[in-house]
């Protein structure tokens, strides 16, 4: 996968004929861009400061600056009244998000040091200094007649809890955003035969999202899991040994086969750069393959936990979805429905296959199946649920008319009594209730399968939706 950092272009605006009437106001809006600039500091981001725009020229000058660094969204600090001509130009060939920053530098003016001062020209200088919300009609005006995508966060810019967490979500969103435009997705073998919501169209995931998708044969990775030398695999097994609770009933010989296949996708991930994947294969047919497939579910689990997400029945929509979550820093889990318990009102949800294992609750079980189910093989499994507390739900939907959407719903992972079958299995309780849950989950269409990752970050995949153009419909 590409490693690029995430470049913010940053601006203030105000009227040049200010600077020479009112003392001391572009130096009070320049340290304000300061300010906001610090906001960003702790974050893995690049900053590209154009200063206060004042004029034409500037704002000219200021939108070559921001394509020439190639910035992936833009916050615009409105500091005081300023002419929408000197804004529009900034951001009119950028084709990136506008966040549009009403922010004042306090809660309110002190009227009574403010009424006291006796001169007027230094009373209007300082009420310039606190004039933000003038202008931002004006400004969406002519964002909204000229097709410009905006956003606005309306405030105070110190002292506002509310207005920094709406700032730092859109840079994680618009992070999350860039790590998907430059994301290469692995996808190997084909889809199971018959799983008709889970056929997808390539060519849309890329309109939506970015990305490419680089198709794999197993073959492959059957060629390379033959190179594996046993120092190599007894050293994945110390791996396994460490990140896993390895139950008494596992085979030697399963170990050694997981190990294996686990160290040839390390090396097939890092030939091609990907940083998600999707397969599915029946292996049959084939004595090396079906070798291959079946030991294949501990190295993915590993990858998954390492940012690499990995989707079984080659669920592409949902590998897209689970490297969104990832990529929040919240997880993100291959899931469907398992089962529900009316008894205490939770819907069971887990999947076979890799799980995240960095989002377990305590230690990912490692057992033996002597089948899995409606797949060819048998060998290694694990066996986990997601840690107690808030957690997110995300398919992403292709809808019939050919385009794609977020389906959303927060609840509650909760300890509790799980089918223990050697499967990814946990117990989500949801605002709703578990009936209306289901059917209102059912009722947009998703496909049978998505991604779960922990706290409630609906409020962040919303702006992400939004930068991408994509609906967002939040169930819970």
């Amino acid at each position: 996968m590409i490693d690029s950092k995430l470049t913010i272009g940053v601006f203030g605006i105000g009227l040049d004929v200010y600077w020479e009437q009112f003392d001391g106001l572009k130096a009070s809006l320049e340290k304000n861009l300061e300010i906001l600039c610090l906001k960003f500091s702790d974050k893995p981001v690049q900053i590209v400061n154009a200063g206060i725009v004042d004029n034409v020229d500037g704002a000219f000058a200021a939108g070559k600056k921001f394509r020439q660094e190639d910035v992936d969204i833009v916050f615009l600090y409105v500091g005081t009244y300023a002419l929408s001509s000197t804004v529009l130009p900034v951001v009119q060939k950028l084709n990136v998000p506008v966040v549009v920053l009403n922010l004042s530098p306090e809660a309110s003016i002190n009227y009574e040091t403010f009424n006291s001062l006796n001169n007027r020209t230094e009373m209007t200088g300082t009420w310039l200094k606190y004039c933000s919300a003038c202008p931002v009609p004006e400004i969406a005006n002519v964002f909204k007649r000229t097709g410009i995508n905006f956003y606005q966060i309306t405030g105070m810019l110190e002292n506002d809890e509310e207005s920094n967490q709406e700032i730092l979500e859109w840079v994680e969103a618009a992070n999350v955003a860039h790590i998907m435009q430059n994301n290469r997705m692995g996808c190997m073998g084909n889809y199971y035969s018959g799983m008709l919501d889970i056929y997808t169209d390539l060519t849309l995931q890329i309109k939506y999202f970015g990305g490419h998708f680089e198709h794999l044969e197993v073959e492959e990775l059957s060629a390379l899991r033959k190179e594996v030398s046993l120092d190599e695999a007894n050293m994945r097994i110390s791996d396994f040994l460490e990140q896993f609770d390895i139950q008494e009933d596992c085979a030697e010989e399963e170990l050694l086969r997981a190990a294996r296949t686990s160290v040839a996708m390390d090396k097939l991930i890092a030939k091609y750069k990907l940083g998600s994947f999707a397969y599915y294969h029946k292996g049959t047919g084939s004595a090396d393959n079906e070798d291959t497939m079946s030991s294949i579910i501990l190295g993915n689990s590993l990858l998954t936990a390492r940012g690499v997400p990995v989707a079984g029945e080659f669920e592409i929509k949902n590998a897209q979805a689970m490297k969104i979550i990832d990529s929040f820093g919240a997880g993100g889990s291959f899931t469907e429905y398992y089962a529900m318990d009316y008894t205490d009102d939770v819907v069971l949800m887990g999947h076979d296959g890799p799980g995240h294992i960095a989002i377990a609750e305590g230690r990912t079980k490692v057992k033996p199946l002597q089948v899995y189910h409606g797949k060819v093989g048998r060998g290694l499994s694990v066996e986990m649920a997601v840690k107690s507390g808030p957690i997110t739900c995300l398919s992403i939907v292709e809808k019939g008319n050919g385009e794609l959407m977020m389906l959303v719903a927060e609840g509650q992972s909760e300890s509790g009594p799980i089918l223990e079958i050697g499967n990814t299995n946990s117990r989500y309780r949801f605002p709703l209730g578990a009936r209306k849950f289901v059917g209102e989950w059912n009722s947009h269409g998703p496909a049978h399968h998505c991604a779960v990752g922990i706290g409630h970050i609906s409020s962040k995949l919303n702006k992400l939706a939004r930068i991408l153009g994509m609906e967002m419909i939040k169930v819970c």
